[in-house]
């Protein structure tokens, strides 16, 4: 009997021993017992790591990859967070202008955009502009945002340069060097001009300009516009002309504008010296003697044309020389340019002052008598009111109305004709 038993208390020992290896490595076990049951299952242990996966280059290489995955990670994030920032509609309700200075750096622009209340943050327009590559387009001027803009509608808007436009308004008749004092009066421009340009050089205009343009840069186009206007006008002119030259047609022009102001009279006062011109009378122009005088600072308020201003010597006085001055007296505009190079054709030689702001034309010396007498009528009885102002227009070829140590009949002087060259 107990040899027969011997196997099974075997058996039931192996079992014992197959359990208890099978709970080792995490097998459920039948438990024998209730404390069995309540027994925990023991876990397999990992399973061990080679030695390359501890190898210290494997270890900062995966350290590494982390990181860069994070990194672009939060550099996605943070790209699309930025976008949508400069994207995005501002808060302010109401236009406003900015001022931007030529010469500012793109971080001095976002400063200046941030301190005025138009961005929001001028690290995300900086970094806007130049994920846009428009570091180097932004235009200085004065600029109007509407209400709302983005830090991408302003960008754009400085990149178009739409600037708010001043004008600079150019008379005609001034001299170069008072064009010049006017420009460097001017607030909204900036710089210095290199130099006084050539009289009759600049053509006279409304020029519009950004808030910070260069003074410079207004006489530059002044003389492109002169040389356009003028190739223009010399190619359509009356071809008889006794004027030969550019130059030459520039300078009577210069007269003509200084001496009327009446639109419709240019090409008629035109006329009367290019008559002169071909009779070879001398000019006898008010406004050559001052210029001869004065020069470009023109003729000081208040301060009459005297006897001893007409028998000045110099190359401009045309009461006593032939022909032409040596050059312009001013700039003329484009009328003036327009009527010297298709005057009227009349056999005008002479004009006057109506008091009326234009002037009487005649063609014989004794009708153009008349017509000074009826003029210092005018300024008798301008003077008699006290309009002295009134009495002070200028007169016409012979006919300058002297006040001081003139001769009550210096301006009935006849014409002296003069010998062709």
């Amino acid at each position: 009997m107990n040899e027969t038993n011997q196997p099974g208390a075997k058996d039931n020992k192996a079992g014992d021993a197959g359990e208890v290896g099978s709970a080792e490595f995490g097998n459920r076990i039948n438990p024998r017992s209730p404390g069995d049951a309540l027994r925990p299952e023991r876990v397999p242990p990992p399973p061990p790591r080679s030695q390359q996966a501890r190898h210290p280059v494997v270890i900062i290489m995966n350290f590494a990859m982390t990181i860069l995955v994070v990194g672009v990670l939060g550099a996605v994030g943070l790209f699309f967070f930025g976008k949508l920032r400069f994207e995005q509609a501002s808060h302010f309700g109401q236009a406003r202008t900015v001022s931007i200075e030529r010469g500012k750096s793109l971080r001095e622009i976002a400063e200046e955009l941030h301190e005025r209340g138009l961005i929001s943050s001028k690290w995300i327009f900086i970094a806007g502009v130049r994920a846009n590559q428009m570091q180097d387009d932004l235009k200085s001027g004065d600029y109007l945002i509407a209400p709302h803009s983005s830090m991408r509608d302003i960008m754009n808007a400085m990149v178009s340069g739409k600037a708010i436009l001043y004008s600079v308004s150019i008379p005609e008749g001034l001299t170069s060097q008072q064009i010049v004092d006017r420009l460097n009066a001017d607030p909204g421009l900036v710089g210095e001009i290199k130099e006084v340009p050539p009289e009759g050089s600049l053509l006279p205009d409304t020029y519009r300009f950004s808030r910070g343009d260069s003074r410079q840069n207004i006489i530059d186009r002044m003389l492109r516009e002169r040389d356009r206007v003028m190739t223009a006008i010399w190619t359509s002119r009356d071809k008889d002309l006794p004027m030969k030259t550019q130059a030459e047609l520039v300078t009577l022009a210069s007269i003509v504008e200084k001496e009327t102001g009446m639109a419709d009279e240019r090409s008629r006062v035109a006329a009367v010296f290019i008559n002169r011109l071909r009779s070879n009378m001398r000019l006898q122009s008010d406004p050559t003697v001052i210029y001869g005088i004065y020069g470009g600072a023109g003729l000081p308020s208040g301060t009459p044309i005297r006897r001893s201003d007409l028998d000045a010597v110099n190359d401009y006085n045309t009461y006593k020389i032939n022909g032409l001055p040596k050059g312009p007296i001013a700039n003329p505009g484009k009328a003036s340019l327009a009527a010297v190079a298709n005057p009227s054709r009349t056999k005008d030689l002479y004009f006057v002052a109506d008091g009326t702001g234009g002037h009487a034309f005649a063609e014989s010396y004794a009708d153009h008598r008349k017509n000074v007498a009826r003029y210092r009528k005018w300024v008798a009885e301008q003077k008699a009111k006290g309009d002295a102002a009134a009495a002070e227009q200028s007169a016409g070829p012979g006919d300058a109305v002297d006040e001081g140590d003139a001769p009550d009949d210096s301006a009935d002087a006849a014409p002296v004709p003069t010998p062709k060259p």
